[in-house]
C-alpha cells in the first residue's frame, strides 16, 4: 500500500507537536505557578501601605500571568534588608542606587509619573522656628537611615551648613509626622511628594525651611533572576493599567487614599533616569551612603 506524502507530512507535524507541546504546557505551568515577592518602601502605615498596592498588584498579576505578592516590612530600612537578602523580586525603593548596591544587578523598568520630588526639612505652619540655624542642639524626626530623599539628602544638608542636630528614627514618613506634630521632634526630614499629600490628607499646614534640587520618584525595579519574559509582562501590566477600564479605576482610587496631587499612572523608565541619585552618591558624606 502507497503511503500519501501529504498524510505522511501531517503525521509527522502531528508527532512533532505532541512532543512540543507537553513541554511548553509545563514551561507555562511553571512560571504560573511561581509567586514573585513585592517590596515596596514603607513610607506610610503597614496598613495604608497594604490598601494602596494590594489592588494594584492583582490587577497586574491578572494582566500580566505573573504572580505578584506583597512583601512589607515595618520599616523602610527592613524593606530594604529584605532586598537586600535576597526575598525580593520586585522592589519600589530609590535604595539601590549607591555603588555597592548598584552591583547587584537590580534594574528599573518603570516608575510613576510624577513630578520630580525634593527633599525637604520642614515644621509645622505654627512653628516659631524659621531658618535651618535655629534647629541647632534640637531633635529631627526622619523616616529612616535608609531613606535616601527624606534622611540621606536632608540630613547632608545640616551637615554641610554644621547644624548638629539629633536624627530620631521614626519607621517611616507617617511616624516621622507624628514624632513632629506631637511636639517630640522640632522638625523633620520629608520629601515634597509626601508633605503635599499629608498635608491634603490630615488638613495641616506645613513651613519648608530648605528643599533640595529635584529627585524623580522611586522606580520599580526587578532583581537579575526574574526571567526576562516575566519582567517584560510585567512592566506591560503596569505601564498599560491606566488604559485599562478596571486598572484605571484602581489608580484612581489609589490616588485618592493617599489624597495624590497627581494622578497615579506607571511610566517605562530606564537606570538613566535616575543619574541623580548617583550623583548624590558621589558627593555625599560616607557616612551617609
Amino acid at each position: 500500500m502507497s503511503i500519501c506524502p501529504a498524510h505522511f507530512l501531517s503525521r509527522s507535524a502531528l508527532l512533532v507537536l505532541l512532543a512540543i507541546v507537553p513541554k511548553a504546557f509545563a514551561q507555562n505551568t511553571a512560571q504560573a505557578a511561581v509567586t514573585y515577592q513585592f517590596a515596596p518602601v514603607a513610607q506610610h502605615s503597614l496598613q495604608l501601605t497594604a490598601a494602596y498596592w494590594n489592588p494594584i498588584l492583582d490587577h497586574v498579576s491578572t494582566k500580566s500571568g505573573v504572580r505578584l505578592s506583597l512583601r512589607l516590612a515595618r520599616t523602610s530600612a527592613e524593606t530594604t534588608a529584605t532586598v537586600m537578602a535576597g526575598e525580593a523580586d520586585f522592589a519600589f525603593t530609590n535604595h539601590l542606587f549607591n555603588p555597592e548596591r548598584a552591583s547587584l544587578g537590580w534594574k528599573v523598568f518603570a516608575r510613576r509619573q510624577a513630578p520630580r520630588v525634593s527633599g525637604q526639612i520642614i515644621v509645622p505652619a505654627e512653628s516659631p522656628v524659621r531658618s535651618l540655624s535655629e534647629l541647632a542642639g534640637k531633635e529631627v524626626a526622619f523616616p529612616g537611615p535608609e531613606a535616601l530623599v527624606a534622611y540621606k539628602v536632608t540630613y547632608a544638608q545640616l551637615l554641610e551648613k554644621q547644624i548638629p542636630v539629633t536624627p530620631v528614627f521614626a519607621g517611616n514618613l507617617d511616624g516621622a509626622f507624628s514624632l513632629m506634630l506631637s511636639g517630640r521632634a522640632a522638625a523633620m526630614g520629608s520629601n515634597s511628594q509626601m508633605v503635599t499629600e499629608y498635608a491634603a490628607r490630615e488638613n495641616r499646614k506645613f513651613r519648608v525651611l530648605w528643599s533640595s534640587p529635584p529627585f524623580n520618584d522611586l522606580a520599580l525595579m526587578v532583581s537579575p533572576r526574574v526571567p526576562t519574559v516575566a519582567v517584560q509582562a510585567v512592566e506591560k501590566a503596569f505601564t498599560t493599567m491606566h488604559k485599562d477600564p478596571v486598572g484605571r479605576l484602581i489608580l484612581e482610587g489609589a490616588a485618592k487614599l493617599v489624597q495624590a496631587r497627581d494622578p497615579v499612572i506607571f511610566v517605562d523608565a530606564s537606570d538613566a533616569d535616575y543619574a541623580a541619585y548617583r550623583e548624590f552618591y558621589r558627593t555625599v558624606p560616607a557616612s551617609l551612603r
